[in-house]
């Protein structure tokens, strides 16, 4: 009977949370050919007439697609509980990568991914995105110096990736277990607060590859945080998005 009662309750709180993820408003960014689908949170109780922060969220690879909803699985319920949206009141955008695509230009997603050592061209999701945050902070509605980008799995390659791509964009970026290229951390190390997250039994992306970035931050002379949970596999965002710390974090940096 108690079984039964928690299964009502997890129903009931998904069904609830479905619900609440409408005040994700569905958009589309079109650049020439190309179109992003993503969701935005608008700030709780909506000023026009004020500047909020802007948080930009990429999820992982099990999210892609173009039903511009599954990039909220993870993360999504944070960003809408009532404490964080009056603590932490702000635009968040969730943006989806297209089925065949990944956002950072490596090999892969997992294990074995490799990068590139020089910058060429992004991929089409991440140029999307680029374009689209290049617009967006220009909003009066945003304070540009409180920009912050959080990534997962996929989602943290991209955090590495986008932060070379525009260091002097962002305050504040969280990947979680990620991967990037050492080569380009001189770029944005002094530039941007960094807090690295990853499990320390992750079996998909390895953890030293977080731990080769924050060695690669270090020495180009940034002072970067690190957070390995032990006995953790891949799913090292949910004890990140968990952290009290977590978001009182992010949201206390500014450039």
């Amino acid at each position: 009977m108690k079984y039964l009662t928690f299964l009502v309750f997890l129903f009931t709180l998904s069904n609830l949370y479905s619900q609440d993820f409408e005040l994700y408003e569905k958009e589309l960014f079109v650049f020439e050919n190309d179109t992003l689908n993503y969701r935005i949170l608008k700030p709780l109780n909506y000023n026009p007439s004020q500047k909020y922060p802007v948080h930009l969220v990429l999820h992982g690879s099990g999210e892609r697609g173009n039903d511009n909803s599954s990039q909220l699985t993870h993360g999504g319920v944070l960003f809408l509980k009532k404490e964080n949206r009056e603590k932490y009141n702000s635009w968040v955008l969730f943006p989806q990568c297209s089925t065949n695509d990944r956002w950072a230009n490596s090999t892969s997603d997992s294990w074995d991914a490799k990068f590139e050592d020089t910058i060429t061209k992004p991929n089409k999701s991440l140029q999307l995105v680029i374009r689209l945050m290049d617009q967006f902070i220009e909003k009066k509605q945003v304070d540009k110096q409180r920009i912050y980008v959080s990534g997962l799995s996929m989602g943290g390659m991209g955090t590495f990736e986008i932060l070379y791509r525009r260091p002097n964009m962002f305050a504040a970026a969280t990947p979680i277990c990620g991967n990037g290229s050492t080569a380009f951390a001189s770029l944005y190390a002094k530039k941007v607060s960094i807090w690295v997250f990853h499990g320390s039994d992750d079996n998909v992306v390895s953890p030293k590859h977080s731990l080769n970035m924050v060695s690669a931050i270090i020495e180009a002379g940034g002072s970067p945080k690190l957070t390995l949970y032990e006995n953790v596999g891949h799913n090292s965002w949910d004890y990140a998005f968990d952290d009290k710390n977590y978001l009182k974090w992010i949201y206390s940096k500014a450039k």
